[in-house]
């Protein structure tokens, strides 16, 4: 399956059932062929501080998700809930997009998975 090909057919398929769209993008370099679905770019407005009586130690806990109203950030938490849905999963994709990687078998898999289907195989890991 062609990298290009899937990329348009995910994106479309997306597009269609939600009425908004999503950014669906080709990896570089030695990550040529994984792909990654997420909000277009101008959407990521979310950020990460530190909550006001975060300890100093600053462990994960200590922060919390914003809206910084400023591109360049993450997806919302409501846009990772319907990407996850829309993807046929039971929770919200990753603050940084869903990966899909490089192979026919994952290609295909969420092809289906963006055109509302069950897939027909689900890709197993091919790396350690």
């Amino acid at each position: 399956m062609d990298r290009d090909e899937t990329i348009k057919r995910i994106r479309a398929a997306l597009n269609r059932r939600s009425g908004k769209t999503w950014s669906v993008t080709g990896g570089r370099g030695t990550a040529w062929g994984w792909l990654t679905i997420d909000a277009p770019p101008a959407r990521r407005t979310w950020r990460n501080r530190l909550k006001a009586d975060a300890s100093l130690a600053q462990l994960p806990e200590d922060y919390e998700e914003y809206d910084s109203g400023e591109p360049g950030g993450y997806t919302s938490p409501e846009e990772r809930a319907e990407l996850g849905k829309l993807l046929g999963f039971d929770k919200p994709v990753h603050c940084q997009g869903q990966r899909i990687a490089s192979s026919n078998d994952y290609y295909q898999e969420y092809i289906d998975r963006a055109e509302g289907r069950t897939p027909a195989k689900f890709a197993e890991a091919y790396w350690d």
